[in-house]
């Protein structure tokens, strides 16, 4: 959930890791909504003697009263961090507002500095996170950026050795697929943190945010009736924050990055950091912003991705159903960008599943709302966000995605 009006991060989606790989968009210039996609790449870890296999797909949405928006999503691809063979960093970027693309790769390119040049990194991953978190919002709000009603989420993946530290700040997603008996499971890494969590939602009313539906705020249902279902069956005219003597900004996420507005009344850059320890069960991991997720639940796309032995086939295909069931729902597509890690060779003895510390996980859900933080007035925001919950119908001439030829090798379970 974000902007109304969907979220992008530049024409030419950023894909920036650290490295000195070029990473160029397939087809630039000849569509505007070709996929964006690396080659596939392989990290080894030497101190576990086990290997990472990973690619990731960032798609520009489809915005038809906006034909040149930019794609606010963004990622970012640090391995080595430190010069450390065993540190590796993951993250994906979901901007919003006016100014979300510049929100968004302002916080790729700084959080992953801050945190490569913490000393306590390797010790302290958490701690780490925290502060880097801290600092990168703090150097937002005194950039030239105009951060008061633009930001951008952040699911983020740390690995050091056989341990995965995830840091979350929004309402994009990891999950992890673990092998059970003879079948793959999606077990959620994150949160998504947003008003239907019932401690989000305590959290920002404590901080003096009014937390309505759209219907609500124009009086179509009682502002004193706070239950809105879940995300799946309310999805689309979800709970929101507001401050008390206005119509703005009508976020329906409880967290981010940027957003001076919306801090003062919750809306905080403090991650929640979850822990796992990787064994031989875990299969790969999927680190995508909440485009993906908007109508596609977690187990839906860990079995997506497990027809495909190669990453770059499920994140093509997982991109391409998520941008048809947009289309079939709205008259828009949001920026889609998805990551996915194969863990290979994986051999130890430790616990049978996921050991998860610091984390309340929500249950998986099917759809989704959408904020929009991207207009500066008060009455233009709100129109905004008017506009985008009752608007489903599509146009008739839709843009169609374009998926690159796969190759259907489905993934292989390995035996014990």
């Amino acid at each position: 959930m974000g902007c109304v009006h969907g979220r992008c991060c530049s024409r030419y989606p950023t894909s920036s890791d650290g490295d000195s790989k070029d990473y160029r968009q397939i087809g630039a210039g000849k569509s505007k909504h070709l996929l964006t996609q690396r080659s596939l790449e392989t990290i080894a870890i030497p101190s576990r003697n086990f290997k990472l296999l990973y690619s990731v797909l960032t798609q520009r949405g489809y915005y038809p009263d906006q034909p040149d928006k930019e794609n606010e999503d963004s990622f970012v691809i640090k391995t080595q961090l430190q010069g450390n063979p065993d540190i590796h960093f993951f993250g994906v970027f979901d901007g919003h507002g006016q100014f979300g693309a510049q929100c968004s790769n302002f916080v790729k390119n700084r959080l992953v500095e801050i945190l490569a040049n913490d000393p306590t990194l390797s010790d302290d991953p958490i701690t780490a996170y925290n502060s880097a978190f801290s600092a990168t919002n703090s150097e937002l709000h005194d950039s030239e950026i105009d951060d008061t009603m633009s930001g951008t989420t952040a699911i983020t993946v740390l690995i050091v050795g056989d341990t995965l530290y995830v840091a979350n700040v929004g309402d994009s997603r990891a999950v992890m697929a673990v092998k059970r008996r003879n079948r793959i499971v999606a077990e959620d890494l994150s949160s998504d943190q947003t008003p239907f969590r019932k401690d989000e939602y305590e959290r920002v009313k404590k901080c003096g945010a009014r937390v309505l539906s759209v219907d609500q705020v124009e009086g179509l249902k009682d502002p004193n009736v706070q239950s809105w279902g879940d995300e799946e069956s309310d999805g689309g005219d979800p709970p929101r924050l507001w401050v008390q003597d206005g119509m703005y900004p009508g976020t329906a996420f409880t967290r981010s990055v940027g957003d001076s507005t919306a801090e003062k009344i919750g809306v905080i850059a403090e991650p929640e950091v979850s822990v796992v320890q990787l064994t031989h069960d875990h299969v790969f991991f999927v680190v995508a912003s909440d485009g993906v997720f908007e109508f596609l639940s977690s187990q839906v796309v860990v079995d997506m991705a497990a027809r495909y032995g190669d990453p770059r086939d499920a994140c093509s295909a997982i991109a391409g159903e998520s941008y048809k069931l947009w289309l079939e729902n709205e008259n828009r597509t949001d920026d889609i960008t998805i990551l996915i890690v194969h863990i290979k060779d994986l051999i130890n003895s430790g616990m049978d599943g996921t050991a998860v510390a610091n984390k309340s996980v929500a249950s998986p859900r099917q759809v989704k709302g959408s904020a929009d933080v991207s207009m500066h007035t008060e009455s233009e925001m709100y129109q905004s966000i008017r506009t985008d919950v009752s608007d489903t119908q599509g146009p008739a001439n839709r843009s169609q995605v374009v998926v690159p030829d796969q190759h259907r090798r489905p993934f292989e379970l390995d035996g014990g």
